[in-house]
């Protein structure tokens, strides 16, 4: 079995359970350690773990931008609504500076980092695709709002010219906003929906 977006054969089961009544003809959900991307697969004996796995395929994402390559903490989809903006300067600059919001969405979301889907049309594609380049995003929690400078260490564009999707990982977070995260990541480990759609 490999994954369908970077087709990595490093795959486990996701830490979310499928829609109980898929799961009856076989149909599980499953995370691919490579790029981060959760799909549902063809699983009727239950042969793929819940744990990461590492059998050290050195295969990665088409693209070579180097996703993660396995999963230190449960990694949760969503669909969060989310503000996504380039920073300029540095902090050796003394002066930091955000861009122009471009209106994106949190796609996945972890202790470590998210995935982020954007239309990039407001930015350079340079800016997108450097690896290490950072972002101040906005997450629009359930109940709150969500802070954070991430640092992008993978990118994909999809056919759409202009669709972007982004693997961050957290630079830097304030303690309140790692409060605020961690309540979150709490709520999910603990609901279960009885209906779940990708």
């Amino acid at each position: 079995m490999r994954c369908r977006r970077c087709e990595s054969p490093q795959i486990q089961r996701d830490y979310d359970d499928a829609a109980a009544l898929i799961t009856l003809v076989g149909i599980r959900k499953l995370l691919c350690n490579t790029c981060g991307y959760v799909f549902n697969g063809f699983d009727p004996f239950n042969t793929v773990n819940r744990r990461p796995t590492n059998n050290g395929s050195k295969n990665g994402s088409k693209n070579g931008s180097g996703f993660l390559k396995r999963r230190l903490n449960p990694r949760y989809t969503t669909h969060l609504p989310t503000a996504i903006s380039l920073v300029n300067g540095t902090a050796l600059d003394e002066v930091v500076t955000y861009a122009e919001p471009s209106k994106g969405h949190c796609e996945t979301i972890s202790k470590l980092g998210m995935g982020l889907s954007l239309v990039g049309s407001r930015f350079p594609a340079q800016d997108l695709s450097r690896m290490g380049r950072l972002l101040f995003v906005r997450v629009d929690l359930p109940t709150t709002t969500l802070e954070s400078v991430v640092s992008i260490i993978g990118h994909e564009r999809t056919n759409e010219s202009k669709k972007w999707f982004l693997a961050v990982k957290i630079h830097t977070m304030s303690e309140i906003d790692k409060a605020k995260l961690k309540s979150y990541l709490d709520y999910r480990a603990h609901a279960r929906p009885l209906i779940h759609t990708d």
